[in-house]
């Protein structure tokens, strides 16, 4: 957000503050209790042992100070989000994608569900057919316990094999709603283009969706520490320009990522694709200073010199893997 406001790119009147969603319309899909927990050790200021039950307290749960609010805020933007798009439009919300939340428990590094907690609220305002896409480096097992098995639902994820919380393999149908495919290390720019044309359009376009929702998680690219895929952000890029003509609603929403530079690049670049912004070759002054005062991480080595200094990556292309054409064949033939 800082990066687009510092390339003029959101002005006031496209722009709308995240209410914090209350535990009533948390409950919509989370347990009572389970928010309940959270709110309990917001308070508290630190884990109990009885947090364990709801996934708190862990290395990848861990209580911080604002635990139920700032996840309650990510999910009362994408529910306002779902809202806002009763009668058609985009709307971008960079803070959600946490796809792992789970009813009764925190997961992943998600707290909340929001993309399952928009989709129920666009299916109270009538809708019947949605499509839900994931191109976040891990696989969308929260949204897939949502919804694995409803035929208005259609659910998309293109994420690494053997990587955690290692499911969505290619074989899991959810009874026939979900498209799950594994990718290897070193997907790259080439292998993305065949997924998306030879499979996601396809399958998006004959299910004929009311609405699409994105998740575009940017640890799928090259500089992400926790996955091993080689993406640059012009693949998220056309993903998200792609998708757009093939529903009267388009909701995007963040995800994963965990280089501060790749992902305010990518995600600032999601939104000049959807607002029609032209990007620049070089950044103007106001936005290196963006990405310079990034903090730098002890251990972690420096960014690259034209991670301070451009938005749009170098195209990485390379081989269309014979595993990555055979699992395309696999499921298209569905």
């Amino acid at each position: 957000m800082d990066l687009a406001g510092a390339l003029g790119w959101l002005p006031r009147e496209r722009f709308r503050q995240s209410p914090m969603a209350k535990p009533a319309a948390l409950a919509l899909w989370h347990r009572p209790d389970y928010i309940a927990a959270l709110q309990a050790a917001e308070h508290r200021g630190h884990a109990v042992p009885g947090d364990l039950v709801y996934g708190l307290g862990t290395v990848s749960n861990p209580v911080f100070a604002e635990v139920f609010r700032r996840p309650a805020t990510s999910a009362g933007g994408a529910m306002l989000a779902a809202e806002l798009l009763r009668d058609g439009g985009v709307v971008y919300v960079p803070a959600g994608g946490t796809h792992h939340g789970m009813p009764d428990r925190a997961n992943g590094f998600c707290y909340t569900n929001d993309p399952v907690l928009a989709m129920m609220v666009l299916r109270r305002q009538g809708l019947r057919r949605i499509a839900y896409v994931d191109i976040d480096a891990h696989h969308c097992d929260g949204v897939e316990l949502a919804f694995a098995g409803d035929p208005s639902m259609l659910l998309m994820s293109v994420h690494e094999e053997g990587r955690w919380p290692f499911t969505g393999r290619l074989d899991d149908q959810g009874c026939g709603n979900c498209f799950n495919l594994p990718v290897p290390r070193g997907f790259n720019d080439t292998e993305m283009q065949a997924v998306l044309h030879e499979l996601i359009l396809p399958r998006v376009a004959a299910f004929r969706p009311e609405a699409v929702v994105l998740q575009c998680g940017a640890d799928a690219l090259l500089e992400d520490p926790l996955s091993r895929l080689a993406l640059s952000n012009n693949a998220h890029w056309s993903v998200v320009a792609a998708l757009r003509p093939l529903s009267p609603r388009f909701l995007v929403l963040g995800g994963g990522g965990y280089d501060p530079w790749s992902v305010g690049r990518c995600w600032a670049g999601v939104w000049a694709t959807l607002a029609g912004e032209e990007i620049p070759d070089r950044l103007p002054p106001p936005a290196e200073a963006v990405l310079q005062a990034l903090p730098r991480f002890p251990g972690r080595p420096e960014p690259a010199p034209h991670m301070l200094t451009t938005l749009r990556d170098a195209p990485r292309e390379g081989p269309l893997r014979p595993e990555t054409r055979g699992r395309l064949a696999l499921l298209a033939r569905r």
